[in-house]
């Protein structure tokens, strides 16, 4: 009887491991690798995705892997921003990087860092459907700029 019993409860935890691993996940995630660690001024990665609900609200991270050899504590990025039937827009963002009290920011394995920050005041909305397209470059006064192993963009929506 317990056989039984045990057998139904293990068919009914693989049924629901089953269905909710195909949950679908509500992301977007790309890196750009950048060549000999060297980013270049005119190496300006780019990064297109699609939205169709423009009702929910989405976080917005840039996602930078740096050596421990990098110079700076932070990185200056031009972020272009391409709306579904408009131009391109641009802004400057001063991305920290670390402190001189805590070292390091992100999550590190031996010498390299992964920094993922969100580059909005908060969660925002997508108000068109179609195709969005990021772009990100350095504008360090050091061309190239050392020791930066990729850059990338995360879009989360917000779960209700």
């Amino acid at each position: 009887m317990q056989k039984v019993f045990l057998k139904k409860v293990i068919i009914i935890l693989l049924l629901s491991l089953s269905f909710a691993s195909c949950a679908k996940i509500d992301l977007f995630e790309k890196q750009a690798n950048i060549p000999g660690q060297k980013w270049f001024y005119d190496n300006v990665p780019s990064f297109t995705f699609n939205i169709t609900d423009t009702v929910s609200l989405y976080n917005v991270y840039i996602v930078l892997r740096h050596t421990d050899s990098y110079n700076y504590n932070n990185v200056w990025l031009q972020l272009g921003s391409k709306v579904p039937g408009d131009t391109m827009h641009f802004q400057n963002i001063n991305l920290s990087l670390a402190s001189d009290a805590g070292g390091w920011e992100g999550t590190g394995t031996d010498d390299i860092f992964d920094v993922r920050k969100l580059i909005t005041p908060g969660p925002v909305p997508f108000k068109k459907a179609g195709n969005y397209t990021f772009t990100v470059s350095q504008i360090m006064r050091e061309n190239p700029l050392k020791n930066v192993l990729s850059v990338g963009l995360r879009i989360e929506k917000i779960k209700e």
